[in-house]
């Protein structure tokens, strides 16, 4: 069974990449990769010994990093609005 559906990934890319077959944009990458490590966390949860999901975790997680920031040299007010939004950062 998919982590998301077809029409759950179209809403992050539409919502935060600007168009639904916008599936090449920073912002909507970020969005997807933030959905799946909170899901993954909330899996590791309850597994603390699956330590191959872990481990697809921390790869999630600096991708995510290498992505932001890439976004945070090349458009400062958009990523500003995405960690707002995606409550990344406190």
């Amino acid at each position: 069974m998919p982590y998301l559906t077809t029409e759950k990934r179209a809403n992050f890319f539409a919502t935060y990449g600007g168009k639904a077959t916008n599936t090449g944009s920073i912002e909507g990458q970020i969005a997807l990769l933030t959905e799946r490590i909170n899901q993954i966390s909330n899996h590791l949860k309850s597994n603390k010994k699956d330590f191959s999901s872990q481990r697809g975790l921390m790869k999630m997680v600096g991708q995510r990093k290498r992505l932001l920031t890439y976004l945070s040299k090349h458009d400062l007010t958009g990523y500003r609005g995405l960690i707002e939004k995606l409550g990344l950062r406190k």
